[in-house]
């Protein structure tokens, strides 16, 4: 039988021995008096449940959201650096006193810290970017030239497109026209052979050989005769040539040989004894091709000659000289090709054999 213990006061207040199971002061309990374990609490009294782990590190949360004290320390558990964020936190961003709000961040935490490229630019930053950007003086000097080149290039294609293409397009339609025109007044007796005034026409030139029909113009003026796809006689001034009616003469034409209908552009092809047929109101006047002149200087009018030196002919007759420019695409020199009358029939008769193969 255990006997009893006065109470004994302490500064819990006072209790008997036997309800701590020793004194409150580190004694050891009465010897041979039995050991009583500590009241379990949980068996006493009900406990607020423990609060669900936080999200810094599974510490668990007080009801404002942030982690729970120890009990013991009334410091944050999980380490050094668990207390140090939580001190943070609850003095705020600018340091100040007062718990973490809700949304708030750490400023020390690198993972939500704003990077470099993020963060605004100051004023001479932003200047010194924007004068990066802007291009050099050479690098606008060298795209004006650029642009230059480029609007070159298109103004000349364009001009060569011009003239060799549509110049001659334009010459065919208006030496067809006049060609047209012309059958059609011999036909209604409206054109009587004599005199023509600079620009008309009064007569057609076939050469079978080049698939050449042109009309035949008086006068060699660019602007009246050539550029409108027709071949000029020279008939005025001191280079006036006879007219295939004449007895005696050579009968002077000029012709282009590239673009506005380039009626003489292959008129180098042509061969000793090829027929070249002028045609008038009232009859054919057929020549053959006799011989050439390669080239020769622009200022070498004896080719016109009644008895062109350089031709091969010895005296006179009744000849034909086509005159052109020469090497293609340029006026520097002269072809020259020289014919001789061999027919001339009466349009009443019909086409010469030149014609009609």
């Amino acid at each position: 039988m255990t006997a009893l213990r006065p109470e004994r006061e302490d500064s819990y207040g006072t209790a008997p021995y036997e309800s701590f199971g020793g004194d409150a002061y580190g004694d050891a309990p009465y010897a041979g008096e039995p050991f009583l374990p500590p009241i379990d609490e949980e068996t006493v009294a009900l406990r607020i449940p423990e609060p669900p782990p936080s999200a810094f590190g599974g510490e668990p949360l007080s009801a404002s959201g942030a982690p729970t004290a120890s009990p013991a320390t009334g410091t944050t558990p999980g380490g050094r650096a668990a207390r140090r964020k939580a001190a943070k936190g609850r003095r705020g961003r600018h340091g100040g006193h007062g718990g973490p709000g809700v949304g708030s961040v750490d400023a020390s935490d690198p993972s939500v810290a704003p990077s470099q490229d993020e963060r605004p630019l100051s004023r001479m930053e932003a200047r010194r970017q924007a004068k990066a950007r802007k291009p050099s003086a050479a690098v606008v000097a060298s795209r004006a030239v650029g642009e230059v080149f480029i609007t070159t290039g298109v103004l000349m294609l364009l001009f060569v497109s011009y003239q060799l293409w549509w110049t001659n397009v334009r010459a065919h339609a208006q030496a067809s026209k006049e060609a047209n025109s012309l059958q059609d007044d011999w036909a209604s007796g409206k054109r009587n052979p004599g005199t023509f005034s600079p620009g008309q026409g009064f007569a057609i030139l076939h050469i079978p050989k080049l698939d050449v029909v042109v009309p035949i113009a008086e006068g060699v003026s660019n602007k009246k005769v050539l550029d409108k796809g027709m071949v000029g006689h020279y008939g005025e001034g001191a280079l006036t040539t006879a007219m295939p009616g004449d007895k005696t003469g050579n009968f002077g034409l000029a012709g282009h040989r590239n673009t506005h209908g380039e009626p003489f552009r292959y008129i180098n092809k042509l061969e000793k004894g090829d027929d070249i047929v002028v045609e008038t109101q009232d009859e054919y006047f057929v020549y053959k091709m006799a011989s050439s002149l390669p080239v020769t200087a622009p200022s070498n009018v004896s080719v016109l000659d009644a008895v062109p030196p350089q031709s091969g002919f010895t005296g006179p007759g009744r000849y034909i000289t086509l005159t052109t420019c020469t090497p293609e695409f340029t006026s520097k020199y002269r072809l020259i090709v020289w014919g001789k009358m061999v027919e001339e029939r009466p349009r009443s008769k019909g086409k010469p054999d030149a014609l009609v193969q």
